[in-house]
């Protein structure tokens, strides 16, 4: 068994379309990008646009056609050093930290290196390749859906650190709604013994599953996101100093690092908070989901409004029967939206930002890694982070699902992040 455990279901001519959309869309995505765009490092979490486009290569050329392709060449053999991420089975490779100091190859190195690879995948197609293949192709499509993701995440952050604030897309203003969010609402659900995780029909990454019976007690969940305004609420009222909101680690952490807004935020001087986006800096939207929080941030929100976060069965039991529709990478917004109006149910569940719970990304009862190297893909993850849930505003909407479990840890801010109350019954 290889990559089985991704339950792939794609016929040959689907799979062969679905890739070449994947690998369109990177590069569309790099398009907008120079050579020393796609070059630096801002951070250890984080990794060069020029790296995210070879590694989502080199997976393809290391995990598929070097194994399934007989008569395959290597485009650079030195590429398996430079590109291989964290597979520790397969060998050496460039630290994390130091991806920025790979500036060379060329951006458009990498691309003649996509190029070599896209037609090597198209020829292993032509031939009737074996399941295992399929699997392996399919799920390397969906993980170059989660690095566009990253692409844009990192380049946001890279472009924070450059004082002339640049726009990854045209940066003209954004509607700001003049009225705001209306008032949020609970919702109550009855709870019980439910069916959760993946059932096996269409792809899912391994830690979705398996299939599982959980007991979750009644509670009550908010119909849409926290906005902005209610968390400038939460900083006037001194929610960034009083201890006693804070998980100890969370509060030890704001100190050190002086947290005292979410991550890009600016006050430009009587609460007149700016931040920056993909767009460049624009102001911040009052009636926006909040977004680029900790979990320790949403934690602590959560106890000052008295309430809680949901947990992610909470969160998937809700999710089950709301349409997988909202602002995502498709919408091409990059931002997160005001919610529409209400409808006497959930909102913003897909989209906009990916939504904290309080649960600990940990394996479902029978989990078991897949075999040989893609078994390093999220098994060995489960420790000290905690699951995210909906996608965001740069998530591909062919990537996200109910099942979907995003992780990271407590820490993390770069990302879209933000959530969503819930409250017991």
């Amino acid at each position: 068994m290889t990559a089985a455990l991704f339950r792939s279901r794609l016929k040959t001519p689907q799979l062969l379309c679905f890739y070449q959309g994947v690998r369109e869309t990177s590069r569309g995505l790099g398009a907008r990008l120079s050579d020393a765009d796609a070059t630096p490092q801002s951070m250890p979490d984080a990794s060069p646009s020029k790296w995210h486009l070879a590694h989502t290569t080199w997976f393809f050329e290391k995990m598929v056609l070097v194994p399934f392709l007989p008569d395959y060449r290597c485009f650079d053999e030195t590429y398996n050093f430079l590109f291989n991420s964290y597979y520790n089975s397969i060998g050496a490779r460039q630290p994390r930290p130091k991806r920025g100091l790979i500036t060379r190859p060329s951006l458009d190195d990498v691309y003649r290196y996509r190029e070599h690879v896209d037609a090597g995948i198209a020829r292993l197609l032509e031939k009737s390749a074996p399941d295992a293949a399929t699997e392996l192709i399919e799920l390397g499509c969906h993980h170059e859906q989660q690095h566009q993701e990253l692409l844009l995440t990192d380049i946001l952050h890279l472009f924070a650190q450059n004082p002339l604030r640049p726009a990854y897309k045209s940066a003209e203003p954004l509607a700001v709604e003049p009225d705001g969010a209306d008032a949020l609402q609970f919702l109550p659900l009855p709870g019980g013994l439910i069916e959760a995780g993946h059932d096996g029909e269409g792809f899912s990454f391994d830690c979705e599953g398996p299939w599982h019976k959980t007991f979750i007690e009644p509670f009550r969940l908010a119909d849409r996101l926290v906005t902005n305004r209610e968390w400038i609420e939460f900083i006037a009222d001194g929610g960034y100093r009083n201890p006693l909101l804070w998980l100890s680690e969370g509060w030890a952490k704001t100190q050190a690092e002086g947290w005292s807004t979410p991550l890009y935020w600016d006050d430009r001087g009587e609460a007149n908070y700016w931040t920056m986006t993909l767009r460049g800096a624009q102001p911040v939207d009052p009636a926006a989901p909040v977004t680029h929080i900790s979990y320790f941030e949403a934690d602590a929100f959560a106890t000052w409004a008295g309430r809680r976060l949901p947990t992610e069965f909470e969160w998937e039991y809700a999710a089950r029967d709301v349409a997988q529709t909202g602002n995502l990478l498709d919408s091409e917004r990059l931002r997160p939206r005001p919610a529409p109006k209400p409808t006497n149910g959930l909102r913003q569940m897909y989209g906009d930002v990916w939504e904290w719970t309080r649960s600990a990304f940990s394996p479902y009862p029978r989990f078991r890694t897949a075999d040989g190297a893609v078994g390093e893909y999220n098994g060995k993850f489960m420790c000290g982070q905690f699951v995210l849930r909906g996608g965001s505003c740069v998530t591909p909407a062919s990537h996200i699902r109910a099942t979907y479990r995003n992780f990271f840890p407590p820490d993390a801010r770069w990302q879209f992040s933000g959530l969503r109350l819930a409250e017991d019954a």
